[in-house]
């Protein structure tokens, strides 16, 4: 279910994209850079730097027996690069090929000693379009690398990438890109044992399989590992997936008494009430941490080209907030006080994706927390997030159906 622009806006968000991904080719195999890619030792491990002609989605996990670090990618042609390179110490092998998955593409480091991702992220290049991505691995313990080693869920199929004819869009097929906030150098909210990365982790991982249980939401996770992703490079793995919808996950700590409960944000410049400026940002803070000065992130295009393109997503954005605070409310999930709220958030910025981010609860509050970590509160959650989203996407299709008309 692809938006249908305005003729007007049509050309407008034409511009967007190619102002910003002009030499991308989305629907286009990507391709390795070899020049200007390499792996080698740093101080307590390993870096993998890949440069490719065009940003993909991508995820990273471990295996053991021999323990491998494993990259997938939404197909890149990788040549003879990994067969070429000289390795480091601590990589035994370096192999790339084609995935289980069919469309996508994997490129396997094998390791001489146990080491776990710190950071996985990819960054743009406004004017090439090039991607860049970058991967830390640490050495770790052989245990902490045992327990977390295994391969996440297969997709049920291909997540489509923008430019291409989405399968299935007819009988109502979407693309939902679900972004568990922070994640590596970044854990977020902290409570004894618990951290907020870690939570919304599980969180996604088990609404993904919800939303494809449907057979007709294809959903991909902007991390699906505990590694620090930036905040543009989620918003450009949602763009490289042809989202339809881009869902930020989150549960904060806010100072006591001023949190609690469901709440969903959708983009304003102007916050809502304190404690959604507040939430803002401490969200944006986060990169920081690698050094990403995030303030200029929409300067990629003319200002006016992306208020005008947001002039069809804003709306629709709006409409899948509403349909889930409606469904909240009738399946008795607990809702903030103030259920719907509005913040300047980095990651809701993508002009061409209805965006909206979710608190789905607060650690800061102790009934918020024990729901969070209670599987059957979880799972009636997810349900009502299910409803909500197959509900929107068909409110979404008629109004756009109109709009052509």
């Amino acid at each position: 279910m692809r938006a249908v622009l305005t003729p007007i806006l049509a050309a407008l968000a034409v511009c967007v994209l190619s102002l910003g991904a002009a030499a991308q080719g989305m629907g286009a195999l990507a391709r390795l850079i070899p020049e200007e890619s390499r792996v080698s030792a740093e101080e307590g491990g390993v870096s993998l730097r890949l440069s490719l002609s065009q940003p993909v989605p991508f995820r990273v996990f471990t295996l053991a027996d021999p323990a491998r670090v494993v990259v997938d990618f939404r197909e890149v042609a990788f040549g003879d690069w990994p067969g070429a390179m000289t390795l480091p110490e601590g990589i035994a092998d370096l192999a790339a090929g084609p995935a289980r998955q069919a469309g996508w593409s994997r490129l396997v480091l094998e390791l001489t000693t146990p080491m776990l991702p710190q950071t996985a992220a990819m960054t743009t290049d406004p004017d090439s379009g090039r991607a860049e991505v970058i991967l830390h691995l640490a050495r770790a313990d052989a245990a902490d690398f045992a327990a977390r080693a295994g391969e996440p869920p297969e997709a049920a199929a291909p997540a489509p990438v923008r430019g291409e004819a989405a399968p299935g869009v007819a009988d109502g097929q979407i693309t939902v890109v679900i972004d568990p906030g922070h994640g590596g150098v970044d854990p977020g909210a902290v409570r004894g044992d618990h951290t907020e990365a870690d939570l919304v982790l599980t969180f996604a991982r088990e609404l993904r399989d919800a939303l494809r249980r449907t057979g007709r939401v294809e959903v991909v996770l902007t991390r699906d590992a505990d590694v620090f992703v930036p905040l543009p490079t989620r918003v450009t793995i949602a763009r490289a997936a042809g989202a339809d919808l881009f869902l930020s996950i989150h549960a904060d700590a806010l100072a006591e008494g001023r949190a609690q409960g469901a709440t969903i944000y959708t983009l304003s410049e102007t916050a809502s009430d304190a404690a959604a400026e507040a939430l803002a940002e401490q969200h944006d803070r986060a990169d920081l941490l690698q050094g990403v000065d995030l303030h200029g992130a929409d300067d990629v295009v003319a200002g006016v080209l992306m208020d005008l393109a947001r002039l069809e997503t804003a709306p629709r954005a709006a409409g899948f907030a509403e349909t889930l605070v409606e469904v909240f409310a009738a399946s008795d999930v607990r809702m903030h006080s103030q259920p719907w709220g509005e913040a300047g958030f980095t990651v809701l910025r993508a002009a061409d994706i209805p965006s909206a981010l979710l608190e789905i609860g607060f650690m800061s509050d102790s009934r918020d927390l024990a729901n969070i970590l209670d599987p059957a509160w979880r799972a009636a959650m997810q349900e009502a997030l299910v409803a909500s989203v197959l509900e929107w996407a068909d409110a979404d299709a008629a109004r756009m159906a109109r709009a052509r008309q």
